[in-house]
């Protein structure tokens, strides 16, 4: 009987042990950091203007190393770089185009996070690069002002290259973003922030057998590790990107102060909000206001949130004020003239059921199936349900407005134009969805979870934007599945 006392003893140790995840992995970074190393600051791309007017862009998909950890070198991916890429800022009504070329030596896509656009340019998984090959989209910028992204979205394989280091920031300006903080790199700072997990060598390590995938416990800033920013104004807009895989991050600063919401994912806020600290999942972004007294110092954080992608707790970036600080005007009144999402009082209702075997609806993706027929510039009501462990939901080609999240509102920092929301395990939470204006029967566009592991596991969705009227002479299956580029 004592033998089976100990064996039940050690078998309750081992799990314990399990669950408590890889024993190497650290679940803080603070008291580690010495804030040494200047924060990067992404280039900002300048385009060539074509005789119409449409502003070029070149975007060079390739490999690399970075030091990142000092004296260690990192194989790493990135865009015209070894690691990230550069922001591209454009404003509402410009006409853009790009060549996206591919020289990983092996295919992937680039897919336009939060963007609105035609859906044979969206870059999702239908849109696949060949290694050597050259993709070429082209539209025009028609939505309100936001800070959206670029990353591959090559089915099954999202995770490993987002996580080697191809991502991007892709900042669209309007009118009203324009009386905010614009100075790119001095009042306007893009911030991409992402974890690592670092072999003994300094490589990345690509071990994602956990219930979520890569939860890392080194932090990258803009690609810079144990990083510092000098500001030079006395308010100062960030530009806030959850870039990681998986980990969600509750930002804060370490003397508590309070700062202002000014925008989520897809746009402005109708007013600013005040907050000392907000969550950001995978793919999601905010921009706040911050303002800063001569000689200050603090340090942006992001504090644990209970278990799972919000464990953990880390310094991200320590900011100091310069002794004299350019004076900025005060950040109040009406931020947006965008009417927040309304759907009519007849919207259709379209049930997502996420379970723990990262399925949707009891599905895996399948390239040739289609699962949804939404009406072109529809508004909708889409209810999320999450029997399964943490997940969140991103819709392409569309902005929503959060509802509630189990019957209630939703916190103030989730209630502006989002397209990527935090779904909590048992909760439900419901959207009203805009969608794009363009129409195409023969490339679907995505919805899926944003944890990376997830949505290569088969946690997504494909739905067609078709004329009004038209959605049950569809057929439900792809006769071409996908588009090789290969000029």
């Amino acid at each position: 009987m004592k033998y089976y006392s100990r064996l039940f003893l050690l078998l309750c140790i081992f799990v314990v042990l399990a669950l408590a995840g890889c024993g190497n992995v650290k679940s803080t970074n603070v008291g580690n950091l010495k804030f040494e190393n200047p924060l990067k600051i992404p280039e900002l791309l300048e385009p060539t203007l074509e005789p119409d007017g449409t502003k070029h862009f070149t975007l060079t998909m390739m490999q690399g190393t970075t030091e990142f950890l000092e004296g260690k070198t990192t194989d790493t991916w990135g865009i015209n770089g070894s690691y990230l890429g550069p922001t591209v800022r454009v404003s509402r009504g410009d006409k853009v185009s790009f060549d996206v070329i591919n020289q990983l030596g092996e295919t992937s896509t680039l897919h336009w996070h939060g963007m609105m656009l035609p859906p044979e340019m969206d870059g999702g998984p239908h849109q696949m690069i060949e290694a050597g090959k050259t993709w070429s989209p082209h539209w025009k910028i028609d939505q309100p002002s936001a800070t959206t992204w670029f990353h591959p979205h090559l089915h099954g394989n999202t995770a490993q290259h987002v996580y080697r280091g191809l991502a991007g920031m892709f900042i669209i300006d309007d009118e009203d973003s324009k009386k905010l903080p614009s100075n790119y790199g001095v009042d306007d700072i893009p911030l991409i922030v992402q974890d690592k997990l670092f072999t003994s060598d300094g490589q990345f390590s690509e071990d994602d057998d956990t219930t979520f995938g890569i939860l890392g416990d080194e932090i990258l800033v803009n690609g810079t590790h144990d990083p510092f920013l000098e500001v030079t104004s006395s308010q100062v807009r960030f530009r806030l990107l959850n870039g990681s895989n998986a980990r969600a991050y509750t930002f804060g600063f370490t003397d508590e102060r309070s700062f202002q919401l000014v925008a989520n994912d897809a746009g402005l806020l109708q007013e600013p909000v005040t907050l000392e600290r907000f969550m950001l999942s995978p793919g999601e972004r905010a921009e706040i206001v911050v303002s800063f007294e001569p000689g200050e110092e603090t340090i942006l954080h992001s504090y644990k949130n209970g278990t799972g992608i919000a464990s953990g707790e880390f310094d991200l970036l320590k900011i100091v004020a310069a002794s004299e600080l350019s004076e900025s005007k005060q950040i109040e009144g009406q931020l947006s003239s965008v009417e927040p999402i309304e759907v009519p009082a007849d919207a259709k209702v379209r049930q997502f059921r996420l379970s723990m075997d990262n399925k949707i609806n009891d599905k895996s993706m399948d390239m040739s199936r289609i699962d949804e027929v939404v009406p072109a510039g529809g508004k909708e009501i889409w209810e999320i349900r999450n029997f399964g462990s943490e997940h969140n939901f991103h819709i392409h080609d569309a902005a929503f407005r959060v509802l509630d999240v189990n019957g209630k509102e939703p916190q103030e920092y989730e209630r502006g134009r989002k397209d990527t929301v935090f779904v909590p395990h048992g909760a439900t939470v419901r959207l009203a969805v805009e969608f794009g204006n363009y129409t195409d029967l023969k490339y679907p566009l995505m919805y899926h979870c944003h944890l990376l592991k997830h949505e290569d596991d088969g946690m997504m969705g494909q739905f067609l934007l078709v004329e009004p009227g038209t959605e049950s002479q569809v057929p439900m299956q792809l006769t071409e599945v996908s588009e090789h580029h290969d000029h």
